[in-house]
């Protein structure tokens, strides 16, 4: 398993390029990707609410989606943009997921407390990068950040 934050610094940057992408679409700039310990990438992909109008279609879902059935998920490391939420946590849970990276927290906290409190290994890179790019779509589009995750 990478044990450095220059390699998931170079995970992260497959995932901050998908939010690119879906920000690019119009649509919130949350990407996640997944990789196999030895730093194999396995899928990608980027939230696509607005896009697709479909509420499901998260960053993680959508990776998680791409990468296509598994014989196990213990050994894989999903990488996200932003803290996923419950709807994404449960994700990770479910399929037992041991690794989640995750570029930042401050903007939203999601389920990573509960993730850690249940054996998955969280990591927060903390990334000014990934919070100044989702704070700019918040401060455009509060309406559709507040219909899924945000405070009403």
């Amino acid at each position: 398993m990478p044990t450095n934050t220059k390699t998931y610094d170079e995970m992260l940057a497959v995932a901050i390029e998908q939010a690119r992408y879906g920000r690019m679409e119009g649509g919130i700039p949350i990407g996640a990707a997944i990789f196999r310990k030895s730093g194999e990438l396995i899928s990608s992909g980027h939230n696509r609410r607005v896009q697709q109008g479909d509420p499901s279609m998260h960053g993680e879902t959508d990776a998680f989606r791409r990468a296509g059935r598994q014989r196990s998920y213990r050994d894989l490391v999903m990488v996200t943009t932003l803290a996923p939420c419950w709807y994404c946590s449960g994700l990770v849970r479910q399929f037992h997921i041991g690794t989640l990276v995750v570029g930042e927290s401050r903007t939203f906290s999601g389920g990573i407390d509960w993730l850690r409190e249940n054996g998955v290994e969280v990591i927060d890179l903390d990334s000014r990068e990934c919070r100044e790019l989702l704070e700019a779509y918040i401060a455009e589009h509060p309406e559709i950040w507040n219909e899924d995750i945000g405070e009403e």
